[in-house]
Parts: structure tokens; sequence; C-alpha cells
């Protein structure tokens, strides 16, 4: 299972090493998950997994450069469009919305910066984080941004079956980080979900939303909207490669952003 990046975990200082380890430019870095069904071959957890490996390995490659420290993660947030598969849990908008304020705010009090980046696993989370952002930026003074990690796969508008989830790339990055919680056998069974088109009307289309489930048949086949059986491991590596080196120039941009914190 992913773990923090070693010595950069918020949660393993003492409250007396925090004035003396952390510093008015020091980022922390805020993972987001969900529990949540990912098709029958990956685990409820897969979105809590990816995120803390994401943040593991930011934080491996630009922590000592840009001070970046990890934040205890969230693996419960919205998720309502997997609702009918057991074992999923989803807060509401209300609870989300309660949450990320609380923690926002205790962000500014309990520590010597503002600078935040959420490193968001799931991507139900996009619309709500995005606009808890301005909120969170206008109420606590943080300097915020939010790295959505799936975004940067390269997506090809094209294909057949769309990537959308528990398909080729998250189930490449499990094998990657986690190959013991993939059901390959499982992953094999999978079929065609029934049309390509039917996900770019009802998922991809920017001008036109819908509220739409995992267990509509005309998007997903097992609550899986994407290709599980092409995944591999290696192509797992290159998506967290990929996404490190996106985050060291968004991390940056962040700092650029600051701005003193009042006194």
């Amino acid at each position: 299972m992913p773990q923090a990046a070693p010595g950069r975990a918020i949660g393993e200082l003492t409250f007396t090493e925090i004035a003396t380890r952390l510093g008015a430019r020091s980022i922390m870095c805020l993972p987001i998950g969900s529990i949540e069904q990912h098709g029958p071959h990956l685990p409820l957890s897969t979105d809590v997994i990816l995120a803390e490996e994401c943040t593991r390995r930011i934080i491996a490659r630009w922590g000592e450069v840009l001070d970046i420290w990890q934040l205890p993660t969230v693996a419960v947030s919205l998720a309502r469009e997997h609702e009918w598969a057991p074992g999923t849990m989803s807060l509401s908008i209300q609870g989300m919305t309660a949450l990320m304020r609380d923690l926002g705010r205790e962000v500014a009090r309990a520590l010597p910066t503002r600078n935040l980046a959420i490193i968001n696993g799931h991507g139900g989370n996009r619309g709500i984080l995005e606009a808890l952002a301005q909120d969170l930026r206008a109420d606590f003074g943080l300097n915020i941004c939010i790295l959505h990690p799936a975004a940067w796969v390269d997506v090809d508008a094209n294909l057949v079956i769309p990537e959308i989830h528990g398909g080729k790339n998250e189930t490449s990055m499990m094998l990657a980080v986690a190959p013991h919680l993939v059901r390959r056998d499982q992953a094999a069974q999978l079929k065609n979900p029934p049309g390509g088109e039917a996900v770019r009307t009802t998922i991809l289309d920017p001008a036109v939303s819908w509220p739409w489930t995992t267990d509509d048949n005309r998007i997903a086949d097992m609550g899986v909207i994407g290709d599980a059986r092409e995944a591999s491991a290696e192509f797992g590596e290159r998506i967290f490669a990929h996404v490190v080196e996106r985050a060291g120039g968004v991390l940056k941009q962040l700092l650029d952003r600051q701005r003193p914190i009042p006194r």
C-alpha cells in the first residue's frame, strides 16, 4: 500500500517541529480519493491509493526543492454516480462542502503557510472542488490549486471506448503500484461498453451536462467505462512519470501566485 513520502508527512511531526520545519513558502499537499466501485477487478479504495501514490511521488521528486508536505488523506468524497454498487461511500454536497471548508480553515489556522495543493484522485470531485477553491481563497486566504492527475493522461477522443473509469489508465496505474489488489482474471472477462458515442454525449460533451451513473448499460460494463484488458504496469509507470513532471511546473506557479500572509 502506498505510503507518505518519508519525512514529509505532516502527521509525523511533533507540534514543536511545525514552526522550525515549515515556513510561509511551504506547500501542503492534500490527497483526496474516494471509496467507490471500480468494476469487478479493482478495489473500492483505488482512488485513495492512486491519489496517495501521486502525492508521494510528487513529494519524492519535488519535496526538497519546493518544500512540499503531505497532509492526511481525505478518503471519502463525492461519489453519487457509483452509489448503486455495494461498498461505495459518498458524502452529500453539503457534507463535502462542510468538510473542505473546515479543512481549509484549519490549514490557515494551524500552519505557517497558506499554500495548498489538492491532489484529486476522483473525477467526480472536480466540479465541487473548483467551486470550493474560490471559497477557500476568499474566506481563508489560501493560495490554492487543484491537480487532477487523470486529466493529464493523453485522451484520444477517437477511441471506440473512451477511458473514463476503471479502464486501461486506472488499471495500469494500479498494476504499477499495487498489483496484488488487481483481479486480473476479472479484468480479462470484461466486455466492451455498448458504444463510445453514448459516453461522449453523456459525459464528455463540454456544452451539455447530464447526471449519469456507472450502472447505465449504455455507457458502462459492470461499472467500467474503458478497456481494462489493455492495461499494463509499464503504461502505469509512464502515467505516473508524466504526472510528476507536470506537477512540478504547477507547484512552481502556485508559489509565484503567493501573497504575503496578513499579520
